[in-house]
């Protein structure tokens, strides 16, 4: 089998033609045998896409026509099978939400610092180092010594930044995330409220993780991704998490091995969060999976 080619961008650019450009990237991810998501916004566009690398490139091409994504960049993987079910093209309010009205990366934005240089940065004991994903996404994986600040999404970070970070003393901030958006977003909010030195891993984790060798990084664990790889570690290789499909957050062998997983329907994180109504519906999901399996098809819920 082919491998599939993985690719995560982003770009902050003003956008004013939104639907336009909805159906034009739809249409050219159709013809390349291209799927993912897609979000665009009037700040710009955030996507993960995957497909024959010929076809990936192709889409990659397409946007890099529009002068206003020709600076676009991107980070590449494989997979040894497609990551996604489908191709999602949608419209946003945001990239990526974080809620706080006039936050603009493209006009005000941290110091960008390359993945060579990261570990330097954040060994300095001066540093404030924090992670801006999810609690979820952090248990799985995260650089040595820094912050959690335990959040559910990523809209509930400015209120951490305001309880936990004192703007006053000027404190020196590194802050990273998967792919880097989130601290796209999360330095601008610390500039605009006067923070002078604050920092971003260029790239995010994805790109560290690609570039330093393992024998070299301060990386513990894995990084989450939100597709079918659910996680990756040095060198981009595919990693050893899997999906819960009551909750969709990632669970290793350890929880599998907990009597409170069951597969399609629950996991240790999950199992009381959920009804009885919705417990019988996974159930019957996962039934209608296996029955897939057993064709040897592939259950749309896959």
């Amino acid at each position: 089998m082919t491998d599939i080619f993985v690719t995560t961008f982003y770009q902050f650019t003003k956008l004013e033609d939104i639907s336009k450009l909805q159906e034009s990237i739809d249409a050219c991810c159709r013809k390349n045998d291209v799927k993912g998501i897609v979000l665009l916004a009037s700040e710009g566009i955030n996507s993960t896409i995957a497909g024959p690398r010929n076809g990936v490139l192709a889409v990659l091409e397409f946007l890099r026509k529009d002068p206003r994504f020709d600076g676009l960049t991107w980070k590449e993987s494989i997979a040894k099978e497609q990551p996604f079910r489908k191709l999602r093209v949608r419209l946003k309010k945001e990239i990526v939400t974080m809620g706080v009205p006039g936050i603009d990366p493209e006009r005000l934005v941290g110091t960008y610092i390359k993945p060579e240089d990261w570990n330097d940065l954040i060994s300095d004991p001066d540093v404030i180092v924090v992670d801006t994903r999810n609690d979820y996404e952090v248990e799985i994986g995260t650089f040595k010594d820094a912050i959690n600040p335990d959040i559910t999404s990523f809209g509930e970070f400015p209120k951490w930044i305001k309880d936990n970070i004192d703007i006053h003393t000027q404190p020196r901030v590194a802050m990273f995330c998967t792919g880097g958006i989130r601290c796209e977003k999360s330095t601008a909010l610390l500039k605009e409220a006067g923070v002078k030195e604050v920092f971003h891993l260029e790239g995010g984790i994805l790109k560290y993780l690609e570039q330093i060798p393992e024998d070299q990084s301060l990386w513990d664990g894995e990084c989450f991704v939100f597709d079918e790889r659910v996680s990756v570690g040095h060198g981009l290789e595919i990693g050893e998490y899997e999906l819960c499909r009551g909750c969709r957050y990632p669970i290793c062998e350890e929880d599998k091995s907990s009597s409170l997983f069951r597969e399609g329907i629950s996991c240790p994180r999950c199992h009381d969060q959920t009804t009885d109504q919705q417990k019988a519906r996974f159930a019957e999901r996962q039934k209608q999976i296996e029955l897939a399996r057993q064709r040897g098809d592939r259950h749309i819920a896959e």
